[in-house]
């Protein structure tokens, strides 16, 4: 999946947009919508907190650093073993394993703390009255939402994409 940001002038233009987008098979669930705080919403799919926090961009850093942590922790114990322990490939797993656990869940946990470092860009429009919608598609059909939104939306700025979005957003 691909995340699309579309910064769209007014809620009326949202509704419009989330409308086409459904008719274009596009399920609910992939839309995302922000708006200034005590923006009538209606019927808007509003982003949850896992879009607007860095939940998981930390959650990738936390578990890249907890696994490489435990990898190094494990060599070490096998490299320089206690008194009469043998320390083999599955205990070596496990320690590993085990960092990649405890780097996700402390990384997650902070990250959910912090606002998304991807949405700073659009705080002032958002501020501003615009409405920003994040729309998860297919890598295939990226460019043919894009050129959708062109031809009937030309209103609507297309902010950009990210390279991969999550398995679960």
């Amino acid at each position: 999946m691909k995340r699309i940001y579309f910064l769209l002038p007014d809620v009326d233009t949202a509704h419009n947009l989330v409308d086409a987008l459904l008719l274009q098979r596009i399920e609910a669930r992939h839309i995302h919508v922000i708006a200034r705080e005590g923006t009538p919403m209606e019927e808007l799919p509003e982003a949850s907190f896992v879009q607007t926090s860095d939940f998981v961009p930390g959650m990738e850093r936390g578990l890249a650093a907890g696994g490489a942590t435990g990898l190094v922790a494990g060599l070490v114990a096998a490299s320089f073993p206690p008194a009469g322990l043998v320390i083999g490939g599955g205990a070596l797993l496990a320690i590993a394993v085990a960092g990649a656990g405890f780097g996700a869940l402390w990384a997650s946990l902070v990250g959910a703390a912090l606002p998304n470092s991807r949405l700073k860009q659009f705080q002032q429009a958002i501020e501003n009255g615009e409405v920003l919608m994040m729309v998860d598609v297919p890598y295939a059909r990226a460019d043919e939402i894009e050129a959708l939104v062109r031809e009937h939306h030309p209103e609507v700025e297309i902010e950009g994409r990210e390279p991969t979005v999550p398995p679960f957003p």
